[in-house]
């Protein structure tokens, strides 16, 4: 079996794939303070409750948009999984062209997303990921990774109203039903969640317009929407093709796969490193 790890800001995605099908999948807080024996607990029970047994993990493989967090989880998947997890990140076999300026500077969730979304629905694509921060993607159909754009996440844009105003409450994100509002929450939860959907129509369509200038290709580009909010934003906009929840361990997955035999057996753990690790 394979572990996969996508580690977001807010919350971490764990996954388990058994012969390349997902079979188990939990989410759980982002928490650079766990130490690796404490994700190594909470894993065990997850396991545990799910009658996995943690010695059939036969690798490990981690995306993560958090550095702290990083040196923790290979920790982790040293000392309760004896290997060496494949990470995300640059040098590590995707099958996309990466045509950013500084291909460094992508964040492994996007390319995670972009590599899956191309397996799974061909090119070209749009991609929105909607998290902590809503980003978008646009791909070609020749695996071309061309860039996009990152904007503040439903969950920052709430906070920095609570936060920077005097008045302002926590508000539940949810649709109020109606942009005439009639008391200060709805009115908060309407220009969060509507002035969302409207930026995603906006860069949606901004973004098919401009794939079809620089993408050198006239097909229409399908819009998949991944992430915590997906669902939520996909049914007030007319313009998401596809929410799928699953995209990045599946891409985690697909990548494990490209990458799997390279340095497999320097990437098993010695028992004589397992006691440096305490």
């Amino acid at each position: 079996m394979l572990l996969a790890f996508d580690v977001g800001n807010t919350n971490a995605v764990l996954g388990v794939f058994k012969d390349g099908k997902l079979i188990h999948n939990w989410r759980m807080e982002t928490d650079n303070n766990k130490s690796a024996d404490e994700y190594g607990m909470l894993i065990s029970q997850l396991f545990a409750y799910s009658g996995l047994d943690m010695k059939d993990v036969e690798d490990v493989i981690i995306s993560t948009v958090v550095p702290s967090i990083l040196f923790t989880l290979q920790h982790l998947s040293m000392k309760y999984f004896g290997r060496k997890a494949i990470v995300i990140e640059p040098g590590i076999k995707t099958g996309l062209l990466i045509k950013y300026d500084n291909p460094k500077q992508v964040g492994s969730d996007r390319i995670v997303n972009a590599v899956a979304a191309h397996a799974k629905y061909d090119g070209p694509l749009i991609i929105i990921d909607l998290g902590t921060a809503t980003t978008f993607c646009a791909v070609t159909k020749n695996a071309e990774y061309l860039g996009g754009t990152i904007a503040p996440g439903l969950k920052i844009s709430s906070e920095a109203l609570f936060k920077m105003t005097a008045q302002l409450p926590k508000v539940e994100l949810e649709e109020p039903g109606k942009v005439i509002c009639r008391n200060t929450i709805q009115s908060m939860q309407s220009g969060l969640v509507y002035g969302h959907m409207g930026m995603v129509e906006f860069i949606v369509a901004r973004m098919k317009k401009e794939l079809k200038e620089i993408g050198g290709c006239d097909d229409e580009p399908k819009v998949i929407a991944t992430g915590g909010l997906a669902s939520m934003i996909s049914e007030g906009t007319d313009c998401i093709d596809v929410v799928d929840k699953m995209l990045t361990l599946e891409g985690l997955s697909i990548i494990y796969e490209k990458n799997k035999q390279q340095n497999s057996k320097q990437r098993k753990v010695d028992p004589c490193e397992l006691e440096t690790l305490d």
